[in-house]
């Protein structure tokens, strides 16, 4: 319990470290496989080169086209004049909450997610690739239709019952937002050959290389990915920094501790050999029966216990008897040094 503070303080230093180095890696990873993948271009030529290949596929590649989709699009639930293939429906709910320090902050809840899908290809020169399972992409760029907030407002019982229940609302935002039919984008992932070799499809990579689908081109990409690579080294060292310091604050009070124990031991020690030693200086050798401690019945009596008032123990054997007389059996209250004459 000595080191509570810095032991937690350490361990959140060291969880929040940890994951800043394993988002670090991931960043460095993704944007090495991109800068490696080879950039192909959607036309008559890249259903041969695919088909070369062992078992159809390519198993990281980019390409870049038009969104269209397969059958009739989604139509945007606010712009009639706006379609898509992927609609994100949210609704949120912001509210103030009390926190246990008795201070209120926003905060947000998230009541409903709805997506809706239409199958469609990246398109480029009339030739097109079929897009699989977009929404498990890590990068999914879509673009807002709607973003609209709705305020609350609140009756008097609603503040009451806010102020008695910690938490008060301030409304709700619903938002929408669509991947357009025409946009342009970039697709990343495992680009693979139907069967009968006529069609192609660009989906997750089966080697847990990223997915994606952006709107930027792969530079760009790439250049985000080392902003936020760079942006996760830093943390990584200063949270470093802030783990060693730690470390070696708990490690130096640890030794000090220790280093002062050992002293206090070591200076207790010699106390109590000195005071031996003096004592049995100054013993006479020939007590009478009556002048002996009744416990050791070697060294002479010293110590008067209180309140019984009995000399009974000498100063080595009173440091081991701390609550009962051994003459009366009373409770002993107080230690003194006595002097028999």
């Amino acid at each position: 319990m000595d080191y509570l503070g810095e032991a937690i303080a350490l361990t959140i230093d060291t969880i929040i470290l940890g994951t800043c180095i394993k988002q670090y890696i991931k960043s460095k990873k993704a944007m090495s496989m991109i800068q490696g993948a080879p950039i192909l271009d959607i036309d008559k030529n890249l259903q041969e080169i695919v088909n070369t290949h062992p078992e159809k596929k390519l198993e990281y590649v980019s390409i870049r086209g038009t969104v269209k989709p397969i059958g009739n699009p989604i139509i945007s639930s606010n712009n009639p004049k706006v379609s898509g293939v992927i609609q994100l429906l949210s609704i949120k709910e912001h509210v103030i909450q009390r926190s246990t320090a008795g201070f209120w902050s926003e905060h947000e809840r998230l009541i409903q997610e709805t997506h809706n899908i239409m199958p469609f290809v990246i398109e480029s020169k009339g030739y097109n690739v079929e897009i699989v399972d977009p929404l498990a992409a890590e990068v999914l760029d879509m673009d807002v239709i709607s973003d609209v907030f709705s305020p609350t407002v609140p009756s008097v019982m609603d503040h009451i019952w806010g102020f008695f229940a910690g938490v008060r609302q301030r409304g709700v935002q619903t938002t929408e937002k669509m991947l357009r039919k025409g946009s342009v984008i970039t697709g990343i992932g495992e680009l693979i050959a139907s069967e009968d070799g006529l069609s192609l499809r660009l989906e997750p990579p089966k080697n847990g290389a990223p997915f994606y689908l952006t709107n930027m081109q792969v530079t760009s990409l790439v250049r985000k990915l080392d902003d936020t690579r760079r942006n996760y080294r830093l943390l990584c060292i200063a949270f470093g920094v802030v783990g060693i310091i730690l470390g070696g604050l708990i490690a130096r009070r640890y030794w000090r501790d220790r280093c002062k124990k050992l002293d206090e031991e070591k200076r207790k020690r010699q106390l109590e050999d000195t005071r031996r030693e003096r004592r049995r200086r100054v013993r006479d050798d020939n007590l009478p029966e009556a002048h002996l401690c009744v416990v050791c019945r070697v060294n002479p009596r010293e110590i008067i216990l209180l309140p019984c008032g009995h000399v009974c123990l000498c100063e080595d054997c009173a440091d081991g008897i701390l609550e009962l007389c051994p003459v009366c059996r009373a409770t002993i209250d107080k230690k003194s040094a006595a002097y028999i004459a």
